[in-house]
């Protein structure tokens, strides 16, 4: 079995779109709808493809990223974020009541999502940088697996309001 790093780069195409605010109840949450589009470089088919929302409460400053991947998984990370914070770290484990992770049979079996972190940062210049830490427990492993993944991504074209 093969053990160490590997780097793969990637192209990454996140859309971020503004949805209206949502109220549950005395609850009132404002959001943004994302679709993140990953391909390889020089290649057409996709590698990763993600959809999901990031929501924040501003009478707790919860921050939830609900993300869904066509491999029959979603996830609910939380962390906290004051309105005017430039980082916020969010986080989710397998198991817990208030965010996890949930998946299919196979995932279950072969690649098991037991933790989820992700830091994020706004940037002086206008862009955002995430850090994210995705831990598996892999069929055939005895230990841990940490996927990882980071990007810096800048705003190409502004935001579409809802009409």
């Amino acid at each position: 079995m093969a053990t160490g790093t590997e780097v793969s780069p990637y192209l990454e195409d996140y859309d971020l779109q503004p949805i209206d605010p949502q109220t549950n109840g005395p609850q009132l949450l404002y959001g943004l709808r994302y679709h993140t589009h990953i391909v390889e470089p020089g290649r057409t088919e996709t590698f990763h493809d993600q959809v999901g929302y990031w929501l924040w409460e501003p009478e707790t400053t919860v921050v939830t990223l609900m993300l869904a991947i066509p491999r029959a998984q979603v996830l609910l990370a939380t962390g906290k974020a004051s309105a005017d914070a430039s980082s916020f770290e969010l986080s989710a484990r397998a198991g817990a009541e208030d965010c996890g992770t949930c998946s299919g049979e196979f995932l279950l079996y072969a690649f098991r999502t037991i933790e989820y972190h992700i830091e994020v940062a706004v940037n002086p210049d206008g862009t955002w940088s995430y850090a994210q830490d995705t831990v598996m427990l892999v069929r055939g492993r005895s230990e841990p697996f940490h996927h990882t993944d980071r990007n810096t991504l800048r705003q190409v074209a502004p935001p579409t309001p809802n009409a």
